[in-house]
């Protein structure tokens, strides 16, 4: 990941993607399968995109666009929930991609009223529709053999997982995903969320699922949830130490405080949803499990 843009832009991404800022219906242009100067706004396109070889062909991305390392050397068109119609064009590209809920809307209006093919991906948090974002991709850049190679190899690790996960003895663990600590006041990921679907991935209970998408916790809602783990992200503004977390009053008498459970993972790796997240997935799993997968 990298510089002081990384998580910043990854969890506000999270958070205005639950409706706080009006997104893009899902379009389409079928693409340009003969693209070579694409700019690719949001993370997990622009991970497909070098998975499937097209990295010489992406002219610019946004700024949640840092994995592989190698993307962060491409020209920076912004925040893709701040993104600017003159900055995108100027870099004339003959293709647009992007995914859902990218904006504000009056900038993306200008994009499609552009002679530019753009096509928007869907994003929804669930592990059975990475298959189809990665399709969907390839498509439209004209790799559909390639995309059809590597979704089926990330949907074949999904399954792998379910079975690994389902073998796990004993109770499953509730994890509380944690965004962020706000005046004394937790940040969850509720239902409907990247990170209650990667949890549910990983063998565990979501503690939140009374909540849809990133919100607010009430000190005594926390305290009813009884995390047996919390989850938290590794890097930028949303860095969580043991100390930090477990200091707090709602927290102190969770069974993830009685053992310092504290799990932290890669923003764009945990909440991604690409071809990584089988990885992504099995490596919370071994943390939330200890010994019991590998």
């Amino acid at each position: 990941m990298g510089s002081s843009f990384t998580l910043r832009g990854l969890f506000a991404a999270v958070l205005l993607g639950t409706g706080l800022v009006a997104g893009v219906a899902v379009a389409s242009d079928k693409g340009n399968p003969e693209a070579k100067r694409i700019v690719s706004i949001g993370g997990t396109i622009t991970e497909i995109l070098y998975a499937l070889g097209a990295e010489d062909r992406i002219v610019a991305r946004d700024s949640t666009s840092f994995y592989p390392d190698a993307a962060n050397s491409k020209p920076d068109v912004g925040y893709m929930r701040a993104l600017s119609a003159e900055g995108i064009l100027g870099q004339k590209p003959d293709l647009i991609l992007m995914e859902q809920d990218s904006g504000p809307p009056p900038v993306i209006e200008i994009l499609k009223a552009s002679e530019v093919p753009m096509v928007v991906i869907p994003t929804p948090p669930k592990a059975d529709a990475i298959g189809r974002k990665i399709r969907d991709v390839g498509a439209a850049v004209g790799l559909s053999d390639k995309a059809e190679a590597l979704a089926v190899k990330t949907e074949e690790g999904l399954k792998k997982l379910a079975a690994d996960v389902a073998q796990i003895p004993g109770p499953k663990k509730k994890v509380l995903f944690v965004l962020s600590l706000t005046n004394n006041r937790v940040m969850a990921g509720g239902a409907d969320t990247e990170a209650g679907a990667v949890i549910e991935m990983a063998g565990g209970i979501n503690a939140a699922p009374t909540i849809n998408g990133y919100k607010p916790l009430a000190d005594e809602a926390v305290i009813a949830a009884k995390p047996d783990v919390v989850l938290a992200m590794s890097r930028g503004d949303h860095v969580m130490t043991p100390e930090q977390v477990f200091a707090m009053p709602s927290m102190q008498t969770t069974p993830a405080a009685a053992n310092k459970a504290l799990v932290t993972m890669d923003g764009l790796l945990l909440l991604g949803f690409g071809p990584r997240t089988p990885e992504a997935a099995r490596s919370l799993a071994a943390r939330i499990y200890p010994g019991a997968i590998n």
